[in-house]
Parts: structure tokens; C-alpha cells; sequence
């Protein structure tokens, strides 16, 4: 039971890279960790606290975790792709 649970898990993971095609170009990737570092000394600074602080610090994470693996599951709901056209 355990491991037809593991393989049916690894096959939902490989459906789901495949789906997972890059979506955001270097230019984008560079804004975003600009903006979460940005949001990281604001927050490590005492400038933003509180709730405030948590929700944009968790934002922060999320724009460097997309910028790592070029895939923004935003943009794929828009139809928004900022990555270069293959030639």
C-alpha cells in the first residue's frame, strides 16, 4: 500500500514538470529577487514589521523561489510568458 502510494505520487510529479515550461525571462527573474531583496532589508531594518512585514517577507520568498526555477504559475494563468522566443 505504502509504496504504490510513493509511485503514484512520482508519476503526479513528473505529469506536473512537464507542464511546469519556463515562463519568465532574465529580465523578469532580475526584478523580482531586486524587489524581494529590497523587501528582506525593509523588513530585517525594522522599516516594515508586523503583519505587514510577514505577508511581504513570504512575498519576497515566493519571487525568489519563481526566479529559480523560471516558472511563475501566475503567469501561466494570464497567458503572460516573458521568456525569450526559441529561434
Amino acid at each position: 500500500m505504502y509504496s504504490r502510494n510513493i509511485k503514484q505520487t512520482t508519476l503526479l510529479n513528473l505529469k506536473t514538470k512537464k507542464n511546469m515550461k519556463k515562463n519568465m525571462g532574465s529580465t523578469d527573474k532580475i526584478i523580482r529577487v531586486l524587489i524581494a531583496v529590497v523587501i528582506a532589508i525593509l523588513f530585517f531594518t525594522n522599516v516594515i514589521s508586523g503583519t505587514l512585514g510577514i505577508v511581504l517577507l513570504v512575498l519576497a520568498g515566493v519571487f525568489v523561489l519563481t526566479s529559480l526555477i523560471s516558472f511563475c504559475p501566475l503567469y501561466t494563468l494570464f497567458g503572460i510568458n516573458t521568456c525569450p522566443k526559441d529561434k
